[in-house]
């Protein structure tokens, strides 16, 4: 299914809002809905999206402390006297530095605690390598039950927070710090483990996560004046995939690059590979029609650390806005055709 955009997003560069107080607002809402919910944070509050719940919840806000690894535990306990906890902290200490008790205490115990990971990706900034977490989607993948969404935009994000709420799976949800590019209308219905066609087309399929689906409607836009014609598919829930939707799409276009602000192993475009990898399985073994060969390609950090810069300058550094996209597009068709 396609979904109408919001008609501004390619006309103005102005048209950005923040994706965590986006999901800071969805918190509020869930909560004036269920008085289970409670939000967690480690010596944070207005950095991670929760300062109005804590200013309309206080005694549902719990401020733990710098300890990550306190934070996450405090909250399966909470969840397991019926809470819905929301524990939140930049992402390069949660699931950075409490992994293990998230694993343990959350996982195995099947809790449905929320675990926000605000500040992910390169565009915090002058903050630099140590606070700029571009492995935590391989990390929180693999985890049984955990479920993990990346918002595109403040208008996802703010439905997310609302929508998990009312999921008892343990989830971990990414946040960027910058605002970014809001390309979706508030008729956008999030849906966990859903992924969405923003864009149809013939050529080749861009799948992309988090706010790099904004880059990816620009290049396809700079890609149309080329003769290039991208599907665009907005993945936000990482975990469960929407295998339906993107193995549709690439036997359609049988070309698939996927874009995301995080490692390329062990990442979204990883997750995407391997059930690209069970289809070209199935076709050997005579299990599908499938025929064509997909080709695939994955855009996003290659085995490096982040480094101190402005969001955009690193953005750019690291090929990940639209002008990078439709080059590696264009010398990839090349070449493939």
């Amino acid at each position: 299914m396609t979904y109408s955009l919001n008609n501004e997003f390619l006309d103005s560069d102005q048209n950005k809002d923040s994706i965590r107080e986006g999901f800071g607002r969805g918190i509020v809402r869930a909560a004036e809905a269920d008085e289970r919910i409670v939000a967690l944070t480690a010596d944070l509050t207005s950095s991670v999206g929760l300062g109005e719940f804590a200013e309309k919840f206080p005694n549902r806000f719990v401020q733990v402390g710098i300890a990550e690894q306190n934070l996450v535990t405090v909250a399966s306990g909470m969840a397991h006297v019926g809470k819905i906890p929301y524990a939140a902290s930049y992402a390069a200490f949660s699931p950075g530095r409490n992994w293990e008790q998230i694993r343990t205490t959350i996982c195995l115990n099947n809790m449905p605690v929320k675990v926000v990971g605000s500040h992910a990706g390169v565009n915090v900034g002058p903050d630099g390598a140590t606070h700029q977490m571009l492995e935590d989607i391989a990390l929180m993948r693999v985890l049984p039950r955990m479920v993990v969404i990346a918002p595109g935009d403040v208008v996802e994000a703010e439905k997310a927070a609302q929508v998990i709420a009312q999921d008892n799976r343990p989830t971990y949800i990414r946040l960027p710090r910058e605002k970014s590019p809001v390309f979706l209308t508030d008729e956008h219905k999030f849906e966990i483990g859903k992924a969405y066609i923003l864009r149809e087309g013939s050529d080749i399929t861009i799948a992309a996560t988090g706010t790099m689906t904004a880059q990816a409607l620009i290049a396809a836009s700079d890609l149309e004046k080329q003769g290039i014609f991208a599907e665009i598919i907005h993945v936000p829930t990482i975990k469960p995939l929407d295998k339906e939707i993107i193995l549709s799409s690439a036997q359609k276009t049988g070309c698939v690059f996927t874009v995301e602000e995080h490692q390329i192993a062990g990442g979204f475009g990883s997750t995407v590979m391997e059930i690209l990898f069970d289809l070209r399985k199935d076709s050997l073994q005579g299990q599908t029609q499938q025929e064509k060969s997909i080709k695939f390609h994955r855009i996003g950090i290659n085995d490096e650390f982040g480094q101190s810069g402005t969001a955009d300058e690193l953005l750019d550094y690291y090929g990940l806005t639209a002008k990078h996209i439709v080059a590696q597009t264009c010398k990839f068709m090349c070449n493939v055709l």
